[in-house]
């Protein structure tokens, strides 16, 4: 039976209308194998250590900027006398779509199947990152208007300038053989799934899309998410749902349409199966919270 490591689903802040947490951490005995359906990036300050991303390890010491993509698997390993001390940021795909002409970041989670996932700024490049990553931290810490626009615009810049360091200093890396058709083939499928659950998807519609048997793209969905399509598709609307149903006023029924559900009585049972509760009650309960 495959193993898969713990599977982080929630994170302060996911079920608002700004969905990005942004903290600094101290990690004295490092972290152990994770994944989770969100992105993130983190930054070191001080300590030294190593990460290990989907089997490749790289160091972590100050200056390293690592972007994890959704159900990659990650740990985190301190050295011995060392404290890594590093900020993280959770946040949303959708933090990276812009529906106007300003286009979207949405590439750079395709590039990193032939870039590295992390960078080492170094002199004036190491100077620059952490103050932006620290004044981010600085704005996130606040309430001032205009807290989520600047937030935006500050994880644009800081992806934007990773995306460039690396491009400017590293060649692109092949990936491990047993990595590799994976990876490259998966990222696209997973991508379109986040971009479309709310409509009527068919994994058929999906093999024929991507050129590929029903069989193998069941494969290559369990193997990057450990979970069947319909089960992953099902977490993606009730997790949308959950926070339709904490930040909106919607009836119960119209955040059943808005996540792709045709049948109430299937979100319903759906709702109650992954969060042990109905949806009014949920909505009760976080909202006396």
């Amino acid at each position: 039976m495959t193993h898969f490591p713990k599977y982080l689903k929630n994170y302060p802040n996911m079920h608002t209308n700004f969905p990005l947490h942004l903290s600094l951490n101290q990690l004295a005995n490092g972290y152990p194998a994770h994944r989770h359906d969100y992105l993130e990036f983190s930054y070191v300050v001080e300590g030294c250590g190593e990460e290990k991303i989907n089997g490749v390890t790289h160091p972590m010491v100050p200056g390293t900027f690592t972007f994890i993509l959704p159900y990659q698997v990650h740990e985190i390993f301190t050295e011995p006398g060392s404290v890594l001390k590093l900020y993280n940021c959770a946040f949303s795909l959708d933090l990276l779509m812009d529906t106007g002409n300003s286009g979207s970041l949405g590439g750079l989670v395709n590039d990193l199947d032939q870039m590295p996932s992390f960078a080492q700024f170094r002199d004036e490049d190491m100077k620059l990152m952490h103050n932006l990553v620290r004044e981010m931290y600085q704005e996130y810490g606040q309430e001032k208007r205009w807290r989520a626009t600047m937030l935006k615009a500050k994880l644009w810049e800081i992806l934007i300038r990773f995306d460039r360091y690396r491009q400017d200093r590293e060649a692109p890396t092949p990936l491990p053989a047993a990595s590799a058709g994976t990876r490259s083939s998966v990222w696209p499928i997973i991508h379109f799934i986040h971009n479309h659950y709310q409509e009527e998807l068919q994994l058929s519609d999906l093999a024929q899309m991507f050129s590929m048997s029903l069989s193998r793209i069941s494969e290559v969905i369990k193997q990057a998410t450990g979970q069947t399509f319909v089960h992953f598709l099902h977490d993606l609307r009730i997790r949308h749902a959950s926070g339709l149903l904490v930040s909106t006023d919607l009836s119960v029924m119209e955040i059943a349409h808005e996540v792709g559900y045709g049948s109430y009585k299937t979100f319903y049972r759906m709702f109650r199966e992954k969060k042990g509760i109905i949806p009014t009650e949920y909505r009760k309960m976080k909202k006396r919270h």
